[in-house]
């Protein structure tokens, strides 16, 4: 008689250890950076939507750490482009250089041929070259001569922004700001935080040896093309969507904004809903969701009236007003 064979243990599902992998994403990158749970968390979800990320902070609040650590953390590449008025199209996208061995024009690649890429200061490098980074940024790709080159996949831009010194700076037009999917404002730490981070550098921190604080990789781009596959299976019901279109609708209506949200705003939200929800652990969106990512989604989106800027409101003050006038589904 043949022996009882002992069952193999079940294999751990592939979809659920992407997902762990993704929320453990921001425990790894609080190694390096203490603080700044929102920018965090918007650098994840975008990542989950395929999307790109403003980031506004003043000088030294670790925005060029923040990328660096989510780029080891998930095992990319990343590279940093510091913007300056003189800066041109092609030293962002690349260009045809002659090549003297074969007298003929080869394609050099731009730093936008990376996973990560740094836009550090967008504001300061002329329209010109802001635009560059346009169809990179939505079609994925750079067109060179006539001729389209995909980029890296995944691919993300990481733009920051200075909130002072606008002096000498070019302020991104709508139609830019619309392309990023989040924006997150990195403020100046906490006191306690504060002593947190001095502590670590008297303890031997190394901004520029990641591995040494004990970061690494806990994803990888197989992992994340699979995770960015499930959020887009995360259900929508009807009266979510509803409700998502009746804020996108209610900030177009409210008197302190001259510019609301327009539809592919609205299509932003549920995109970030739906990967909130997945980091949850859910496979359906709740309106919670919903008001969670609104002001990371929306805030960049929308303009305050003269009449209210001169009044001092505040663009995160109209949208809670605003998310609290719409009657929430139950």
């Amino acid at each position: 008689m043949t022996a009882p064979t002992t069952p193999e243990a079940a294999a751990p599902d592939p979809d659920e250890r992407s997902r762990e992998g993704l929320v453990a994403l921001s425990g790894e990158i609080h190694k390096a950076v203490d603080g700044q749970d929102a920018a965090v968390t918007s650098l994840v979800v975008a990542l989950l939507c395929r999307g790109h990320v403003l980031l506004e902070g003043v000088p030294g609040v670790a925005k060029t750490l923040l990328v660096r650590a989510l780029a080891a953390s998930l095992d990319v590449q990343m590279r940093r482009v510091q913007f300056t008025p003189d800066m041109m199209p092609g030293d962002v996208t690349g260009s045809l250089v002659y090549d003297n061995s074969t007298s003929d024009l080869v394609f050099r690649e731009g730093p936008v041929f990376t996973n990560l890429l740094l836009a550090d200061e967008i504001n300061r490098t002329p329209p010109k070259t802001q635009s560059a980074l346009l169809e990179a940024m939505e079609e994925r790709q750079v067109t060179i001569d006539g001729r389209p080159r995909p980029l890296p996949d995944p691919f993300m831009v990481v733009a920051t922004q200075n909130p002072i010194e606008f002096d000498g700076t070019y302020p991104l037009p709508e139609a830019q700001l619309d392309r990023f999917l989040l924006k997150a404002v990195m403020p100046l730490p906490e006191r306690a935080t504060e002593v947190e981070v001095l502590r670590r550098h008297a303890g031997g921190f190394d901004t520029a040896d990641l591995a040494a604080a004990g970061l690494r990789a806990v994803a990888d781009p197989a992992s994340l093309r699979r995770a960015q596959r499930d959020v887009t299976a995360v259900r929508a019901e009807e009266n979510v969507l509803e409700y998502i279109v009746d804020v996108a609708r209610a900030t177009r209506r409210s008197p302190s904004l001259s510019l609301g949200v327009s539809p592919r705003g609205a299509i932003a939200l549920l995109r970030t809903a739906r990967a909130w929800a997945y980091l949850q652990g859910r496979d359906f969106i709740t309106p919670d969701d919903v008001k969670t990512m609104a002001p990371a989604t929306l805030a960049h989106r929308v303009r305050l009236t003269t009449e209210a800027d001169l009044e001092g409101s505040q663009v995160d003050a109209v949208l809670a007003a605003t998310l609290a006038s719409v009657p929430v589904p139950r």
